[in-house]
């Protein structure tokens, strides 16, 4: 019987643990966890590109800093201008190296 950390294989049917990529008894890459890998490293990636993008085109009033979470140090950059562009280039600099964190602690990185 199958339980709620287990799925069914996509090609012979065994009942394989949820997070297995690759069927134990078949050896069938389970295309389900493929999938879903590859749509969270597009929306990383894509998130990176936008939050760069922000940065370069609007990086002096912080619009990347409210893009993602920190608002309050995006108001302290638009009130400043970027720190005189400073800021901003520095900001830039850390986004592109791909040390750039959002307000949850997550890395935005390529």
């Amino acid at each position: 019987m199958k339980q709620s950390n287990e799925k069914y294989c996509s090609s012979c049917g065994e009942i394989i643990n949820i997070k297995a990529v690759i069927c134990p008894k078949c050896g069938v890459e389970q295309a389900d966890q493929v999938k879903a890998i590859n749509n969270e490293l597009n929306e990383q990636r894509n998130k990176w590109i936008l939050t760069l993008l922000l940065c370069w085109f609007l990086g002096v009033l912080g619009i990347h800093r409210f893009y993602t979470g920190h608002t309050g140090i995006g108001i302290a950059q638009l009130l400043t201008l970027g720190g005189c562009g400073i800021w901003a280039l520095i900001d830039l600099i850390i986004i592109a190296t791909g040390n750039y964190k959002d307000a949850q602690g997550n890395e935005i990185k390529y």
